[in-house]
Order: structure tokens, then C-alpha cells, then sequence
């Protein structure tokens, strides 16, 4: 592991019973960097995550996590690591300023009152320090989480599917934060299903059923896909997805509001499949190939 990189792993497999999760995955993060960890539910995605922080021992494989071993230090990453859940996991019956004063306790943190003090006056939840965790909205709820798994100012963050179910508002201000840390030195590793949050990232890997499918910025895995994409829209538009879906050429036909997103791999079939097709009050023309796109594709042919 270079000074730079802070999670380097090869080969890391994890099965339960019959059934493996993750199949021989390699990832490298570097320090600083905001990874984003895409693909779709049950693909192991969890898994992963929790056998970086050490809360799952892996079958086989290797690496290093912070510099250390992931099999055999794993009890020396724990501390440095900033792990947020799924779902909520903080007391619900306790204040904002009693959850991070426990975890303050928990990590053995000096001059506890007044680290938390600081970090309520950081995250702006100073209207809030008295309020029931409980009773937050899911924005607040999610902030005060990432409150307090960098309270111990950690090395990394592990963050696993942070803003499902927050409204969009919550998502950015989120996203702002993360990248606050990151500007910090601080590494994050982030689940998510959102393309818009995935665009946010530095770096990407997209997993499905425990095989990692790529990885590699935006710029990249759109580059690699090898696809070309159109939009066409006016009148007759679900007779014309029939029809363009059955053409030569072209993988996926999208539906987005009024507009079909038309891709694949060979640009002349599909202008060819579109004309054939297209109505005189149908307009078409080529387009940027999204993140979505790519990963649609990328889903083709596989199976749970």
C-alpha cells in the first residue's frame, strides 16, 4: 500500500452458505477520494463495506485497509473508520446532544462536551441540541449520523446507502459535507443508488451479484461502455418503443417524461432504426450518453 492509497484489496470473497456475495472483487481507493459504490439490491455491496471495517471476515482474498490487514488487524481499523448504516441506528429516546455525548463516551474521547459542543456548532444543529433524535426529520436524522461517525475524526468513511428515503434538498447538503471532509484528507466509501449522487464521486465501481462490473470515473465508464445514444420525441411514443426495441442495433429504448433515450453500440443503426420509425413530427438527434444509461446496459443479460 502507497502512503496515498487507503483501501487496496484483491481477490476478497465472501459467501454465505451456498450462496457467495462477493466473488473475488479487487478495489484501490486513494486518500481523499469520495468512491462511489453502485449496483442494485442484494449485490453485495453490504457485505463488502462491513468486511473493510472488520465487522465481517472475509473467505479468502487479501488486502489492506488503512494499512492494515484486513484479516489479521482488522481490530486496528474499527477505530479509524466512520461506519453510517442503512438505517438509523442512533437512540431515538435520547437528545441530539446525549447521542454524540454516548458515542463521545464510547470512543473514549478527551474533553468529550466540548468536541461535541463543536460538532453540533459544525454541522448547524445548534436548534436542535435538545430535540429527541427521534422526533428529526430524515434529513436531520442523517445528519446527525454522519455527525457522529466523524466525531472521532476518522480516516475513512463507510457509507452505506446514507441518503435513501431524504428528499433532494437533504441529499445536496449531504453531498456538500462529504466533500467538505474529503477536501480534508478524509477518504469516503459510498453506496448509493442515486445516479445524480453517483456523478458526485470521484471514482466509481458498479458490483452486481457479487461480481464487480466496472469501475473507473464518470468520464470513463461512459467512454468504455461503447455507447451511443439519441433522444427522439412528438407523438406515438410507446408504439415506437416497440418497434425501436425490436430494431437492429439498439439495446435500450428509456422513457424519460417525453422523451425516449434510444442507445447502443453501432451510432449508424441507430439513426437507421430511428428513421425507419420515426414520424414527420417526430425529432431526434444524438445525445450524451448517461451514467444511468451505462448502467443499464451494464445489467443486460445478468441474473440474481
Amino acid at each position: 500500500m502507497t502512503e496515498q492509497t487507503v483501501i487496496d484489496v484483491s481477490g476478497v470473497t465472501k459467501s454465505f452458505g451456498p450462496k457467495t456475495v462477493v466473488k473475488g472483487l479487487d478495489m484501490q481507493v486513494r486518500k481523499g477520494e469520495i468512491f462511489g459504490f453502485l449496483g442494485p439490491n442484494g449485490s453485495g455491496k453490504t457485505t463488502f463495506i462491513r468486511m473493510l471495517c472488520g465487522l465481517l471476515r472475509p473467505d479468502s482474498g487479501s488486502g489492506t485497509c488503512l494499512g492494515y490487514d484486513i484479516i489479521e488487524e482488522a481490530e486496528f481499523i474499527k477505530p479509524k473508520v466512520g461506519y453510517m448504516a442503512q438505517k438509523f441506528s442512533l437512540y431515538g429516546d435520547l437528545t441530539v446532544k446525549e447521542n454524540l455525548d454516548f458515542l463521545a463516551r464510547a470512543y473514549q474521547l478527551p474533553n468529550r462536551r466540548k468536541l461535541v459542543d463543536e460538532a453540533i456548532e459544525r454541522m448547524n444543529m445548534g436548534r436542535f441540541t435538545n430535540q429527541l433524535a427521534g422526533s428529526l426529520s430524515g434529513g436531520w436524522k442523517q445528519r446527525l449520523a454522519l455527525t457522529g461517525c466523524t466525531l472521532h475524526n476518522p480516516q475513512l468513511l463507510l457509507l452505506d446507502e446514507p441518503t435513501a428515503g431524504v428528499d433532494p434538498s437533504a441529499r445536496r447538503d449531504f453531498w456538500d459535507e462529504v466533500h467538505n471532509l474529503a477536501a480534508q484528507g478524509i477518504t469516503a466509501l459510498i453506496s448509493t443508488h442515486y445516479m445524480d449522487e453517483a456523478e458526485r464521486c470521484h471514482r466509481l465501481a458498479y458490483i452486481a451479484y457479487g461480481d464487480l462490473l466496472a469501475k473507473g470515473t464518470l468520464d470513463e465508464l461512459v467512454s468504455n461502455s461503447g455507447l451511443h445514444t439519441w433522444t427522439l420525441n412528438g407523438p406515438n411514443l410507446n408504439e415506437l418503443t416497440t418497434k425501436l426495441r425490436a430494431s437492429e442495433g439498439i439495446d435500450q429504448v428509456v422513457a424519460f417524461g417525453n422523451t425516449l433515450h434510444i442507445s447502443g453500440r453501432d451510432n449508424n443503426l441507430i439513426e437507421k432504426g430511428i428513421r425507419t420509425h420515426a414520424g414527420a413530427e417526430n425529432r431526434f438527434e444524438p445525445c450524451e450518453t448517461s451514467l444511468e444509461e451505462v448502467f443499464i446496459d451494464l445489467m443486460r443479460g445478468m441474473n440474481p
